[in-house]
């Protein structure tokens, strides 16, 4: 009996035993493996940090190419879109793709200087454009995305992430109204915009006198930085002339027609500008003189405005472009049909503005070309003549009516328009000081 549990006890316990020298088996097993397993991984790490491998690794690497590739370009004077995409290593299939796009966007058919391009090509794929972006301006640019197995772009405007602020300057003219406005660092372009304004009322170089001053309050757009990349419109614009304000305010009076009107709520567009030029000299006017060159007595039938080679001359009305070429004595010349009544001309321009030619539409203070010397002439000069039911004229002593007038209730939403602007106004100059 005593034997016998003895036994059952031994018999009972001899798979617990069992168990336990499996377990020590097979730690000791595993154990060997991790050590083994260890060791090659250390032999893989030596053979990795061996120096010639790594020049080999290094070697075969440099010659593997990204399979997108980014392009980028920047146009320039003279270039064309089909000259651009010449220059790129894409099959020729492409390239005509690429100009199939262009055509279709009809805000692209004018190619400017320095606008941005972008291509993403795939290498691995033909070296296809899978997109490319053109920046359109400072603000906006066009994204073409290829859609998905075809040959074929879709065209997309993005607005640029920018901040728009209204801005306030204000200055004394010591010297000239462009020196003044440049010394506070208005842009160019804004002050080109504001002579402009002025042109139908004020020659700007017999009206404005020193120590006459000028306020203006116009858009500007920021980056995520805080740097102005461009300028937006005019919203108020005031010329003190010996003491007389001329105060104009931007308003839409009814949707999509914007002009500028005085405090009484009249504009100040008339049918031509009283000089198409900022900043010249009137070096010759209408009238009988002897020709500089010819060297006899005959009829001045323009005005000559004296001013550096290369200084913008703008449209002094809307019209349509009759000629812009080469009219002998004159030099490069532009001439424009404004209506049934007036036609201008503008001659020894250095050279004419992009875009224009003949049969082109041009708007009223559009930049058509730029003063020179060419033709009959001793020095960089602007020649401007006004015909008037084809007769030319005398364009300084010109009357011509004056635009839009509003009233009744035009008038009654333009006050309050006026009022909102000069509350705007008070609040930037306080917060200049």
């Amino acid at each position: 009996m005593k034997k016998n549990s003895i036994g059952k006890i031994l018999k009972d316990f001899s798979i617990f035993f069992w168990v336990i020298i499996i377990s020590i088996i097979s730690a000791f097993v595993s154990n060997i493996y991790n050590q083994s397993k260890k060791e090659q991984s250390n032999k893989i790490f030596e053979s990795l940090d061996n120096i010639y491998l790594k020049k080999t690794i290094k070697q075969i690497t440099s010659k593997l190419k990204p399979r997108y590739r980014k392009i980028e370009y920047t146009s320039k004077s003279g270039d064309t879109y089909e000259n651009i995409i010449k220059n790129l290593n894409i099959d020729e299939l492409e390239k005509k793709n690429f100009l199939k796009a262009i055509k279709q966007t009809k805000t692209l058919k004018i190619l400017g200087v320095n606008q941005k391009f972008s291509f993403v090509i795939d290498n691995l794929n033909n070296r296809k454009i899978i997109k490319f972006t053109i920046e359109t301006d400072k603000k906006n640019e066009i994204v073409f995305n290829r859609i998905s197995g075809k040959n074929l772009f879709d065209a997309k405007k993005i607005q640029k992430n920018f901040t728009k602020k209204n801005t306030y300057k204000e200055a004394v003219i010591t010297s000239s109204l462009y020196n003044s406005a440049i010394n506070i660092k208005i842009k160019p372009n804004i002050i080109v915009e504001f002579a402009r304004l002025y042109g139908f009322q004020v020659d700007f170089q017999r009206d404005v006198w020193k120590d006459d001053s000028f306020q203006i309050i116009y858009e500007e757009y920021l980056d995520t930085d805080g740097n102005v990349v461009d300028t937006g419109n005019i919203l108020f614009a005031n010329l003190k002339l010996q003491n007389t304000d001329l105060q104009l305010y931007r308003y839409e009076y009814e949707k999509d027609k914007i002009d500028f009107f005085d405090e009484s709520g009249k504009s100040i567009k008339k049918t031509l500008m009283k000089t198409p030029i900022n900043g010249a000299r009137l070096s010759s006017a209408y009238g009988k003189r002897k020709h500089p060159i010819l060297g006899y007595t005959k009829m001045h039938l323009g005005t000559d405005f004296a001013a550096p080679t290369g200084t913008p001359i703008m449209a002094s009305g809307d019209g349509v472009v009759l000629k812009a070429q080469w009219c002998g004595g004159g030099g490069n010349c532009v001439k424009i049909k404004h209506n049934s009544v007036y036609q201008t001309v503008y001659a020894h321009m250095s050279k004419f503005a992009k875009g224009v030619k003949k049969g082109r539409r041009v708007k009223q203070g559009q930049i058509i070309g730029y003063v020179g010397s060419t033709g009959l002439s001793t020095g960089p000069h602007l020649h401007y003549e006004v015909i008037e039911n084809g007769k030319k004229i005398n364009s300084q002593k010109l009357k011509l009516p004056s635009g839009k007038v509003l009233k009744g209730e035009e008038r009654k939403k333009f006050e309050v328009s006026k009022i909102k602007i000069d509350v705007l106004k008070s609040d930037l100059i306080s917060s200049l000081n």
